[in-house]
């Protein structure tokens, strides 16, 4: 199904006086032919005024674009009602040799090939045995409080309930022109009690050297509004929740901010553009190793399919 935006220049006069003036604006639309009484009443819906008196748009145009999340476009859906969803891999594959961050990478050794098992089998039952040393944050990883924090929850603390169908805002921020993300990228929805996911789309670079390079990043302002909101979890298709830049001076506050309030960060998410803004859930198990803070996980959401 496809996703339309309107694009358009925007007066906005109030009854009372004063207005405002936008260029280049972009709201999402239900359908290509949204009439202009139908955009200035979304427009209104979107930015919560009140005592509007004129709406006059210059340059309006319906473009075919994937929903951003405006407000009063969406149908409210709840994400847990029984009804037809598919189920959208968010994870990298780990393969021997690949390269995530660049200290290490995994090695898969054989213990026992499929022709040396049959020494022990009965015939017609072979087997393979294989072992792998891998760094923790290899592909797509979840990290703990315990990553940060001596006394913080490692894996086995991990409550199932904290990584399973988590209600998700989805932010879609592929077009955006600054590598930070502030807080008020978030304050046109309701994160509380949700996983909030970065869409960003850096992992086009993953395995790449491009990919270390001035990736997008988490804020400060934004991991502390986030984790002042009550949000589940945080993820991002980007290296790092934190800026890795050498002006940032190793700095991590966002990663800082959201572990010491219990809140697990995914990283190097992949397959974002494929999920819609809301109306879904995330999940990402980790393993129950003991003090660990940090592992490769399976994490993929849930989306009702079109129509149900």
């Amino acid at each position: 199904m496809t996703d339309y935006r309107a694009v358009f220049d925007v007066q906005i006069a109030f009854v009372n006086g004063g207005g405002l003036t936008a260029e280049g604006f972009r709201l999402d639309v239900p359908g290509s032919g949204t009439s202009e009484r139908d955009v200035a009443r979304l427009l209104v819906q979107h930015l919560g005024l009140a005592l509007v008196g004129d709406v006059r748009f210059s340059r309006l145009q319906i473009v075919a674009e994937r929903h951003k999340g405006s407000r009063g476009v969406r149908e409210q859906r709840d994400p847990t009602r029984d009804v037809d969803h598919l189920l959208v891999d968010l994870s990298h594959t780990i393969r021997e040799g690949m390269s995530t961050l660049p200290e290490a990478s995994p090695i898969i050794t054989s213990l026992l090939s499929r022709q040396e098992s049959t020494q022990r089998s009965a015939t017609g039952t072979p087997s393979a045995s294989d072992g792998m040393s891998l760094p923790e944050n290899t592909g797509t990883c979840l990290d703990t409080s315990f990553h940060r924090h001596q006394d913080g929850a490692d894996l086995p603390m991990v409550r199932l309930d904290s990584v399973v169908d988590l209600p998700t805002e989805v932010f879609h921020l592929s077009d955006a022109v600054e590598r930070g993300l502030p807080a008020s990228v978030f304050h046109d929805r309701d994160v509380r009690g949700k996983a909030v996911l970065l869409h960003t789309g850096w992992d086009r670079h993953f395995g790449t050297p491009r990919y270390q390079d001035r990736a997008p990043f988490l804020r400060a302002d934004g991991a502390q509004y986030l984790a002042a909101q009550g949000v589940r979890l945080v993820g991002i298709d980007s290296i790092d929740i934190d800026d890795l830049a050498v002006t940032a001076r190793g700095e991590r506050p966002a990663r800082s901010f959201l572990l010491a309030a219990g809140i697990h960060v995914v990283e190097h998410l992949t397959g974002m553009d494929a999920l819609p803004p809301a109306d879904l859930t995330f999940t990402a198990v980790p393993l129950k190793v003991a003090r660990l803070g940090t592992i490769p996980v399976r994490a993929f959401a849930k989306v009702p399919r079109t129509g149900a």
